[in-house]
């Protein structure tokens, strides 16, 4: 899951990102409005927290641009006011939700994982790739009834393959999605994570579920042609 924070106080902005990094979420960090247009123009999220005062261009123009240009990102609103006017307006612009510092960050870790279930159906929807099964609500995967365990980006990995079950997924797009824009890592980390993987999915079952397709990239399927 990758994440857009939009904050022009960095200590706030460090912190957001901080704690949402160890929850083994992908975080961008912008600090003005007009740039948080560019980041969400050319990069796919999951979630945008978007602070209202802004630079540039203030949340709630950040939001109604967003919408005009048919992004359906969801977006949770931040900000020090709490006035009743001003989360009226976020939400008539677009927002999903709208929380008014100071918050805890449990909270805002609870708002989150609300508004990532509510638009992709986590609640009623689990995945699953022949008897490979993951539970999105609980991070729960089994396979033959046998609970995985894996760590955050192997996860993270796991689902958006899953998600996006027999397409082709190049090496760039994983990037993308499990990793943040300032990811300087080795050229063959996304290989590296596909072997860990295989190790846990695929290795003491007959039938192997993740494939390379040569000088393309990755995909996932019960299937056997590739």
């Amino acid at each position: 899951m990758r994440i857009l924070i939009v904050e022009d106080d960095k200590k706030v902005a460090s912190f957001l990102k901080r704690g949402l990094k160890e929850e083994h979420y992908a975080v961008d960090v912008s600090y003005d409005g007009e740039e948080a247009m560019e980041y969400v123009r050319f990069n796919q999220y999951d979630l945008i927290i978007l602070d209202i005062m802004l630079p540039k261009k203030d949340g709630f123009t950040v939001c109604k641009e967003i919408r005009n240009e048919s992004i359906l990102t969801p977006v949770l609103m931040l900000t020090a006011r709490d006035q009743v006017e001003d989360k009226v307006k976020g939400l008539q612009e677009g927002a999903d939700d709208y929380l008014a510092k100071p918050f805890a960050f449990e909270e805002l870790l609870a708002r989150i994982k609300a508004l990532l279930r509510r638009v992709q159906d986590y609640k009623t929807k689990n995945l699953k790739v022949g008897d490979l099964e993951l539970d999105p609500v609980s991070r729960k995967i089994t396979r033959e009834g046998k609970i995985i365990t894996l760590t955050g980006k192997e996860y993270a990995l796991l689902e958006y393959l899953m998600r996006n079950k027999g397409r082709i997924i190049t090496q760039s797009m994983i990037i993308d999605h499990i990793w943040d824009m300032n990811f300087d890592g080795l050229s063959n980390v996304v290989n590296v994570y596909i072997n860990h993987l295989r190790d846990k999915i695929d290795k003491g079952f007959a039938k192997k579920y993740i494939k390379t397709v040569r000088g393309v990239g990755y995909k996932i399927d019960e299937n056997s042609d590739i």
